[in-house]
């Protein structure tokens, strides 16, 4: 099959779940003898990009768009132009990631190929997005149910929300990980973390995360251990603001910013805790991460979260700063039940969502478009 696909920033890079997702896709899909391009944005708001530009990745031909580097803009710029020559493209199926980009998937719908959407979660209501993007985003969605031969959604909580709000059977694939390699303190000296010294928070600093949460109840904690906040800002400048304000004072909170490579793995190895607070998520990658790395896991009670670690994590009210600092007292003072988590937790989550079924279980969908 030749695919396009689009709705990312670029690849390769973590800037995000759906860069994550694209590029597991893309790669798996190359190994079983498909080609696949794939539409970085061209902009300077992508992390990395001028060290990271290239034409072809693990046998994935990649393309640059033009893209208006202004905020707001560059996602729809990109994703519109990307249609464009997607759609116009010698291919027979186009995937687009994200609702924001599928917006545009009437363009290759109306020049003959067939669409995938995948709905990562309800961008639409996330907090930092002001009027226009919120429409445009809850636009995205309604094309995508109008127009997408099929959609893929990565939680049956928003498979439910896509047949009770539009009557819009959808398909539920999952995303995936894999076993780790875990890795002593190097790197991560430079921020004063030890193994075992530390609760992690990774992901992108935004609103809906609820790092605010977090923080306040870490702040209530009588402990030694750290907090640390790893993730980079994606345009919620004012928020990340907030979260250091309120970290003021408190030498134990640690704000490393966007992190990848070897200092990704090492927080992630040596972590005593990983506390994901989200009010809205999609798939949460970094939770499947966190878990491949044996951690005893701390998520919000959203059905996206339970959903994933069933058991195997300590859960707490969505929200509920009280419920959050009781849930990490009780584990601080309770190093067994730290240790009962983290005995099934890498078995669980590595033998449950498997990269390899997510790319086999995405082409038969393929084909039975096609």
């Amino acid at each position: 099959m030749k695919i396009a696909m689009l709705g990312h920033k670029q690849i390769p890079s973590r800037e995000g779940g759906v860069e994550i997702v694209v590029e597991e896709l893309a790669t798996g899909m190359v190994e079983r003898g498909h080609s696949v391009t794939c539409y970085n944005r061209k902009s300077k708001r992508v992390r990395g990009q001028k060290k990271n530009r290239v034409r072809e990745y693990e046998g994935i031909k990649i393309q640059e768009v033009f893209t208006i580097n202004r905020k707001g803009i560059a996602a729809m710029t990109s994703s519109l132009i990307a249609s464009i020559k997607a759609g116009f493209g010698r291919f027979q199926l186009v995937h687009i990631h994200a609702e924001g980009p599928a917006f545009f998937c009437f363009i290759p719908h109306l020049l003959g190929k067939k669409v995938i959407v995948t709905i990562h979660g309800l961008d639409w209501n996330r907090a930092k997005w002001g009027g226009f993007a919120k429409w445009y985003i809850k636009a995205g969605e309604k094309n995508a149910v109008k127009f997408a031969d099929e959609m893929i959604v990565l939680s049956e909580g928003l498979k439910e929300y896509f047949l009770k709000e539009y009557g819009r059977e959808v398909t539920f694939i999952p995303n995936g990980v894999r076993r780790p390699i875990h890795r002593e303190i190097s790197e991560i000296e430079k921020y004063g973390l030890k193994k075992d010294g530390y609760i992690l928070y990774l992901g992108r600093i935004v609103p809906e995360k609820g790092e605010d949460y977090l923080v306040k109840a870490f702040r209530e904690l009588a402990t030694d251990k750290k907090l640390v906040i790893a993730g980079g800002i994606s345009d919620s400048d004012a928020y990340s603001q907030k979260l250091k304000k309120l970290a003021n004072g408190d030498d134990r909170i640690v704000f490393t910013g966007f992190v990848e490579g070897r200092v990704l793995e090492e927080l992630y190895s040596n972590a005593l805790i990983y506390c994901l607070p989200s009010e809205l998520e999609g798939m949460p990658l970094s939770l499947l991460e966190a878990l491949s790395y044996g951690n005893c896991c701390v998520v919000s009670d959203i059905a996206e979260c339970t959903e994933v670690v069933g058991d195997k994590a300590v859960v707490f009210r969505k929200s509920d700063v009280d419920d959050l600092k009781d849930k990490l007292s009780d584990l601080l003072e309770n190093r067994e039940k730290i240790e009962r988590y983290r005995k099934d937790a890498a078995d669980y989550v590595c033998n449950k969502y498997i990269w390899d079924d997510v790319v086999e279980r995405t082409l038969r969908l393929y084909e039975k478009v096609l």
